[in-house]
């Protein structure tokens, strides 16, 4: 090989590719922007990790919990911070109640100053959704004057709905949760999660099936206009360039296109960036400056694109006879070979095989393996794809006119063809297998609640000291709500809590109408002012030993509280009732009492825990409640009720695919329409020939869209097999039953058709413009 020769040919293709005429600059461009939308998703891929690190950073930088038994005490330097978070519609609106207690309080990040009672400071987000039409009952459940907004470095991104309002009286409700005295604001005592192997499994594969899909689009951009350029490789090498050279060159014009593709790419990442500040998807947002791709993975994808683009140049090159006098590939070409195409999915499930059986047990994954494997065979659907569409396309008979056409193409170029569909089939390949994975394993991570929904649908805790039957029935007066059980609750010991060991034995305490105890309990009987002690708790079975008449009980105070400790002496006679369960799911125990038996010092001690059964066909109900408990008291802490709970991390895991495939469909969907435009813009001679000769118009659009439909069919069967396969696989690596959603995989390859569907709806204006007499024009 004589190496000094690469840069002069490189470099010459180059200068074809960008001064070669009208035909080398519209194919360079098309290139371009086919290379360009790839770059930008990659670029975006290699930002994400310090997009999530700055999300982790400026949440860890502005925690407030303390969770501390003993708060520190009032000085110049303290700050009580409540929790009252809320939401609006389907987003969280996160809210803190702030009252400094000196002039050295410590400042949330963002906020330079504190509101006074009454005013708040608030993101961008959340001022200018109060200022819109649709945020009327929002705008009543915050009552708080705007006076500024919160800064990028207090908020995990650019859409979050946030506010700080200033209060006062907070220090008679700390808790360290709810209610926390603060020196400084930052995480106490960050811990180092414990990681799941099959979350760090799944994970990989995620970023894996995401990314695959942008190197295919890639490499198939780079080989645009590649019957043209070959018949222009034919014309050098009739004035003397050789084999060798020639391949040469047409490796320069791909590169040429491709490094353009790097700064149109570049662009598109920059404009993506930009707009990223005012978009949120799937409820997640960042601040542009977040968006800082890697230097190390930028530099990777800056060299690692041009490279690919040479490579596959090449390879696309070596089946291919350039003769002075012509292309031998516009004869028939030769039979693809079947073997080697078949070795890549077995070797993809060797790769994986060691670890099937492994679940959790014996630790994390082999990341090399696992990334190894789902490679294979993904990259085994490209290898197939075009032998399959080839002895398909083969087979395939006489039909109408549309359909001969199409056929036609497809015999003579099936290659081309598949290159269009080989992103969208690789892409609902891992979409199925995802799917098949993120399903089998979702029990793992999903727990089934014990709330009844059938008797409540949300819960609204109340601070100590609110009054009991006026907030039940400012509650029974919202509008959508049906009924409402309102329990106040707290917790009696044998002596103070107060003293460094506590009560040796403790059991509940729950106040209510006798309608709202027998919630609880079956109860012989009820009528204001009896009493009763519970048996057949699952958790607080004290209560009956405590029932001895005499016994002095403390009611459970913090050794902060400000008021006198509550003792109250249990009388004879006190009825014996079993309990049921609650709305909650769970058998209480311990003491229960009607308004008239309560002590008159216990209504400041107790907590109201009020179960709501909401009217859903009532518009707004939920935020009419959210009203409510934040205009009795904005420490009321109201929650929607569901019948499952899932793993945090899992949720995040599966919010983030959404996201990408969200990222991943609209490269797909544009990248096809490149791809389509481009090989329409070959043919515009053909296509103008055939209607000079009185070919219908209608009958070129549905030998255009039939072209598209058979390899699309045949890639997305394809893809479903290798998707089930890996699916199936990745289930037994996390030791999982295999199971197949068929519904998802239908949807899964439906997504994918009705992609390609759009994209041909689009193609077809321009068709139709190719379609004129003047594109017979030559130069």
């Amino acid at each position: 090989m004589n190496l000094p020769r690469w840069p002069r040919d490189l470099g010459l293709g180059v200068r074809f590719a960008l001064a070669g005429g009208r035909e080398s600059w519209v194919r360079t461009v098309l290139t371009a922007v086919g290379v360009g939308l790839g770059v930008a998703l990659l670029l975006l891929s290699t930002a994400l990790p310090n997009a999530l690190a700055e999300r982790n950073a400026h949440e860890q930088a502005r925690m407030d919990y303390t969770f501390d038994s003993e708060p520190p005490p009032a000085a110049d330097d303290t700050l009580l911070v409540a929790d009252v978070d809320t939401a609006f519609g389907d987003r969280d609106v996160r809210g803190r109640l702030v009252e400094p207690e000196g002039p050295r309080a410590p400042l949330p990040p963002g906020v330079d100053a504190y509101p006074a009672e009454g005013d708040m400071v608030v993101s961008p987000a959340l001022k200018e959704l109060l200022a819109s039409d649709d945020a009327k009952l929002l705008r009543e459940r915050l009552p708080y004057r705007i006076v500024g907004t919160i800064g990028e470095s207090g908020l995990i991104g650019s859409r979050e709905l946030a506010y700080y309002a200033g209060a006062s009286g907070l220090a008679a409700h700390i808790d360290g949760s709810t209610v926390s005295r603060l020196e400084r604001f930052g995480e106490r005592s960050p811990t180092e999660e414990e990681s799941d192997p099959v979350l760090v499994l799944m994970n990989i594969v995620v970023i894996v099936v995401l990314l695959m899909p942008v190197a295919v689009f890639v490499a198939a951009a780079v080989r645009f206009g590649g019957e043209r350029r070959d018949r222009r490789l034919a014309a050098l090498r009739l004035v003397g360039a050789d084999s060798r050279m020639a391949r040469r060159i047409a490796a320069g014009e791909a590169m040429a296109g491709s490094l353009l593709g790097l700064a149109v790419g570049t662009g598109f990442f920059l404009i993506a960036r930009q707009l990223a500040g005012s978009v949120e998807v799937m409820g997640i947002s960042v601040w542009p400056s977040y968006l800082d791709p890697s230097p190390v993975l930028a530099a990777l994808v800056a060299v690692a694109v041009p490279t690919a683009a040479v490579l596959v140049t090449l390879f696309a090159l070596r089946g291919v006879v350039i003769e002075p006098l012509g292309v031998v590939r516009a004869a028939r070409p030769a039979r693809r070979r079947l073997w080697w195409r078949l070795l890549l999915p077995p070797a993809g499930l060797a790769m994986l095989s060691p670890m099937v059986g492994q679940g959790r047990a014996e630790g994390d994954f082999n990341q090399y393996l696992v990334v190894g494997g789902v490679l294979l065979l993904l990259v085994g659907v490209t290898a197939l794809l075009p032998w399959l569409v080839e002895r398909f396309v083969a087979r395939l008979g006489a039909g109408g006119v549309a359909w001969q056409l199409a056929v036609r193409r497809l015999q003579l170029s099936s290659g081309s063809a598949a290159r269009m569909v080989n992103g969208i089939a690789v892409a609902v390949a891992g979409a199925i297998a995802l799917q098949m994975l993120f399903a089998g394993v979702d029990g793992q991570y999903t727990e089934d609640t014990p709330q009844d929904l059938g008797r409540a649908q949300m819960q609204v805790s109340l601070p100590d000291g609110t009054p009991l039957a006026p907030t039940a029935e400012r509650f029974a007066g919202t509008e959508g709500v049906r009924k409402v059980t309102a329990l106040w609750e707290g917790y009696f010991g044998d002596s103070s809590w107060r003293s460094g060991n506590g009560p040796d034995l403790a059991t509940e305490l729950t106040v209510g109408d006798c309608a709202a105890l027998r919630e609880v309990a079956e109860l012989p009987s009820c009528a204001d002012g009896d009493l009763f002690v519970l048996d057949g708790s699952d958790y607080s079975p004290d209560g009956p030993k405590l029932n001895v008449p005499g016994t002095k009980l403390y009611l459970e105070s913090s050794p902060a509280a400000s008021r006198a400790e509550v003792v109250w002496t249990v009388p004879a006679g006190v009825t014996r009732a079993h309990a049921v369960e609650d709305p909650t799911g769970t058998r209480r125990g311990g003491f229960l009492m009607t308004p008239a038996a309560l002590p008159e010092d216990f209504g400041t001690a107790v907590a109201g825990q009020l179960y709501l059964s909401v009217d859903a066909s009532v518009p707004d109900a939920v935020e009419h409640v959210r009203n409510t408990a934040a205009a009795i008291d904005p420490l009321a802490e109201p929650v929607t009720w569901s019948a499952t709970t899932t793993s945090a991390r899992y949720d995040s895991l599966r919010t983030g695919l959404l996201v990408g495939a969200v990222c991943v469909l609209a490269l797909i969907g544009a990248s096809l329409l490149v791809s389509q435009l481009e090989q329409l813009r070959e043919r515009r001679k053909l296509l103008s020939s055939l209607v000079a000769f009185g070919t219908r118009r209608r009958t070129l659009g549905l030998s255009v869209l039939w072209q598209t439909a058979v390899p699309v069919a045949l890639g997305l069967l394809l893809a479903s097999v290798v998707g089930l396969t890996l699916g199936a696989v990745l289930l037994r690596m996390t030791d999982t039953p295999v199971a197949v959603d068929w519904a998802s995989v239908l949807a899964m390859t439906g997504c994918g058709a009705a992609v390609v569907l759009l994209v041909t709806l689009l193609s077809l204006p321009p068709l139709m413009r190719l379609m004129r007499p003047d594109g017979l024009r030559t130069e």
